[in-house]
């Protein structure tokens, strides 16, 4: 056949009619969800492209340079994905493109509704300031403001306040604080003691706190968040909670921040049934401090990335809110117990927490609108934690009676 009969259905298919290409678009984004990753080049020769323009291997090149290269070589894409890649270049306000944005665009780590953003995002907006946009409403501040306080890309940020939505809203830290202080207040009212509430001889008489004669009673492990020790423990852990949890459920959605949250629980009951085991545990730490960890090794991960104002400060502000609480746990641990030979709830789940945070949360807040399943070390973390919790079952329930280890006796 001769070779300009072949080369004729591909011009055809390259460059569709405009009325064509407006009616199919959103179908064709669709098909990047496919598993067809660079049919006609591999990634090493990807690669290889962007090294000529990246000498010093920084992972970065110029948007100019990355549309020349787009041009040049763009041929070998399937158009779609071209025009998602042209989009990228369009929309991203840093001048700079990075080679992994580029990977995950490629090999479908992002998702659909990402990829259809970057081209919506594209043609409504080029480069506009957070922030400094004329007519802005307060809501429509407040998503700028969240967008850059959590995420390190100008992509992610662009994308993020292109198209929140508000619905749904970030209910899940709300409802879990308003039951945390509806359940304080209640106790509060029936102990008729506010501050240092733990001290009271009824307080471990409810059917919320772990306790290690209790252990067998599985909800307590995660039940134990809705009990505070006072007043004092309570205001700290609602303040970081709304502080940070809200804008990162905001962005992240209720599914992720709340397994991040109940991993963060459950990991600190089960670190306190091994490392502290005669010692009961209270009060929502665990899930407050593997947020709060997450988002601060985010930006410390990110620092040139994150653009939100006075940094330092105010990463100086959350780690002493959480030295000032972790401080009070160590020393109501050690404070002489009303009820002895039981002590004081344990602070080791602050620690547990903090574990979690570092490490499945680290991996949640720098995925944004990727797919996890597809990161190896989120399956990493995953199997470590897993591990970790089927040891903290078996330790349960062995480890007691071989240590013969004195428990104190029931409240």
């Amino acid at each position: 056949m001769d070779p300009r009969m072949r080369a004729r259905p591909r011009e055809a298919h390259a460059s569709p009619s405009p009325a064509v290409a407006a009616n199919a678009e959103g179908d064709a984004i669709e098909v990047l969800e496919s598993t067809d990753v660079l049919p006609m080049a591999p990634e090493d020769h990807w690669k290889t492209l962007f090294d000529q323009f990246d000498p010093e291997n920084s992972g970065y090149i110029s948007t100019e340079q990355f549309r020349s290269l787009l041009n040049t070589h763009g041929s070998e894409l399937d158009p779609h994905k071209l025009a998602v890649l042209l989009a990228l270049a369009d929309s991203n306000a840093d001048g700079r493109i990075c080679y992994q944005d580029f990977v995950n665009l490629m090999s479908n780590k992002r998702s659909n509704s990402f990829r259809r953003a970057i081209l919506q995002g594209s043609r409504q907006r080029k480069s506009a300031a957070l922030l400094e946009e004329p007519g802005l409403g307060v809501s429509q501040r407040l998503v700028r403001h969240v967008a850059f306080e959590t995420l390190p890309r100008e992509m992610d940020r662009k994308w993020y306040y292109d198209s929140y939505t508000g619905c749904p809203p970030p209910w899940f830290i709300i409802v879990v604080t308003i039951v945390e202080v509806a359940v304080f207040v209640y106790y509060g009212l029936l102990l008729d003691r506010w501050v240092l509430q733990v001290s009271h001889p009824l307080y471990l008489r409810n059917p919320l706190v772990y306790h290690p004669q209790l252990r067998a009673q599985a909800w307590r492990y995660l039940s134990y968040i809705f009990m505070h020790a006072g007043i004092e423990h309570l205001s700290l852990n609602v303040l970081l909670q709304l502080l940070v949890g809200v804008p990162l459920e905001m962005v992240h959605g209720a599914l992720r921040i709340g397994f991040l949250y109940i991993s963060g629980v459950l990991a600190g009951s089960l670190a306190v049934s091994v490392a502290d085991m005669t010692a009961p545990v209270v009060g929502s730490s665990g899930g407050v401090y593997a947020l709060v960890s997450a988002h601060l090794a985010n930006i410390v991960m990110n620092w040139s990335g994150m653009k939100c104002q006075f940094k330092l400060l105010r990463m100086g502000a959350a780690l002493l809110c959480m030295s000032a609480e972790f401080g009070r746990a160590v020393w109501l641990r050690f404070y002489p117990s009303v009820y002895p030979p039981c002590p004081n709830p344990s602070f080791v789940a602050h620690l547990g927490g903090v574990a979690v945070g570092v490490t499945l949360g680290v991996v949640v807040l720098r995925n944004y609108e990727q797919r996890l399943q597809e990161q190896s070390l989120w399956w990493i973390f995953i199997f470590v934690y897993i591990v970790f919790v089927l040891f903290a079952v078996f330790w349960n329930i062995f480890a007691y009676s071989l240590l013969e280890l004195r428990l104190p006796p029931l409240p």
